[in-house]
């Protein structure tokens, strides 16, 4: 009789425009991450979508390029603290991410330590790679959820199936093509269960 093993299957979400909404920049133009605490707001149905998916047996990670202070546009104790404020709010009540993979890198970034490629900045798969290992997941249980091409880009080189939010932040060059796309994070969930993985 063979021995049962369990099979640990995993989500991974991109943060900015997927978990919360960005933050719009008068002076720049454009959307970016919360550079403060105060600043983050949680997209509605989120709380819920995550808790179905561990409710389901998900384990939850959060990978997420965060270039602006290689760019000088915030500190790096900055986005540590919008950081673990995230991880806060999200496990207030119990362990809904498992864990969070940041990557602070940009190749043309302007501060010195941070601004070179690296391996962990999505399309990348340094991050993915790292909490398979860590946590013995099974990539053909697993998906990736994000709302840009490098998110989906990730998935693929990741060898997870993939779902591509469609928001208002980004348009989609579609190079690459999503497994499916969704409107948001509750659809995307209910996408994941209805392939009873």
């Amino acid at each position: 009789m063979g021995i049962s093993r369990k099979v640990n299957k995993a989500v991974f979400l991109d943060r900015d425009g997927v978990i919360n909404e960005l933050i719009y920049n008068e002076a720049g133009g454009e959307f970016e991450p919360p550079h403060r605490t105060e600043d983050i707001k949680i997209i509605s149905g989120v709380p819920e979508a995550l808790d179905k998916l561990t409710q389901n047996g998900f384990e939850l990670f959060i990978i997420s390029n965060q270039p602006d202070h290689a760019k000088g546009k915030t500190s790096l104790e900055s986005l540590m603290l919008v950081r673990n404020k995230f991880m806060e709010i999200l496990n207030i009540d119990r362990e809904i991410i498992k864990e969070d993979y940041y990557c602070f890198h940009h190749p043309e970034g302007v501060t010195e330590g941070f601004s070179f490629n690296c391996e962990c900045r999505k399309p990348n798969t340094l991050s993915v790679d790292t909490a398979v290992s860590k946590y013995g997941i099974d990539r053909n249980s697993s998906w990736m959820i994000g709302d840009r091409e490098t998110d989906i880009e990730c998935g693929i080189n990741s060898r997870l199936k993939t779902i591509l939010i469609k928001n208002k932040y980004n348009t989609y060059p579609g190079r690459v093509k999503p497994d499916h796309k969704a409107s948001d994070l509750t659809s995307a969930a209910e996408i994941i269960l209805n392939k009873k993985h």
